[in-house]
């Protein structure tokens, strides 16, 4: 794990409102985050983040289209910081994207290559968005990668399942917050 990041993507105010399911999503993921520190492994937290006037909008974007008429992520706006819960300490870096991969648009490809990482833990909401987005990404340019089911989170309970117990372990190690946390833990 010396050459591996946590990503925490896209676990912004907005987001956990319409995305929380109520099961303890935000503890499990702040025990992945304290885990990783624990271990030495770097916690990068990844949000979306779209200019004032949305000049990197296009309005053939379905998708980013319907985002800015809802006025989500616009930069500076609360609902943009990331959750109190899983909060960023001194030290921690923050990507900003402005697409749905967390490689879209922002420099953490720089930051991983500064760092000489080259495998990635993956969680963050939506399961069906910035986490699968991020995952082809990552497989495209060969990082190792990790998904931690339940500290990734869907609107659509059925689509995160099939995600992560058919699709992800095609290409990545899939596993549960607590199994990683026992292979990461300090010895």
């Amino acid at each position: 794990m010396a050459n591996s990041a946590l990503l925490v993507m896209d676990v912004q105010r907005d987001i956990v409102a319409l995305a929380d399911d109520g099961s303890g999503y935000l503890l499990r993921l702040r025990g992945a985050i304290d885990g990783a520190r624990a271990a030495g492994i770097p916690v990068i937290y990844v949000v979306m983040g779209l200019r004032p006037g949305d000049p990197e909008v296009s309005p053939r974007s379905k998708v980013m289209a319907n985002i800015v008429r809802a006025g989500l992520f616009t930069e500076g706006g609360p609902g943009t910081e990331i959750h109190d819960e899983v909060a960023p300490q001194q030290g921690d870096v923050v990507v900003t994207k402005r697409r749905g991969s967390a490689f879209s648009g922002s420099d953490l490809d720089l930051v991983l290559r500064a760092r000489d990482i080259d495998s990635l833990v993956l969680t963050g909401i939506a399961t069906s968005a910035v986490v699968l987005s991020t995952f082809w990404h990552a497989v495209d340019l060969d990082f190792g990668l990790t998904v931690l089911a339940d500290a990734c989170l869907d609107t659509d309970p059925e689509v995160h399942r099939m995600l992560t117990e058919k699709l992800f372990p095609q290409w990545a190690d899939v596993v549960t917050v607590e199994d990683w946390l026992r292979a990461v833990a300090p010895q």
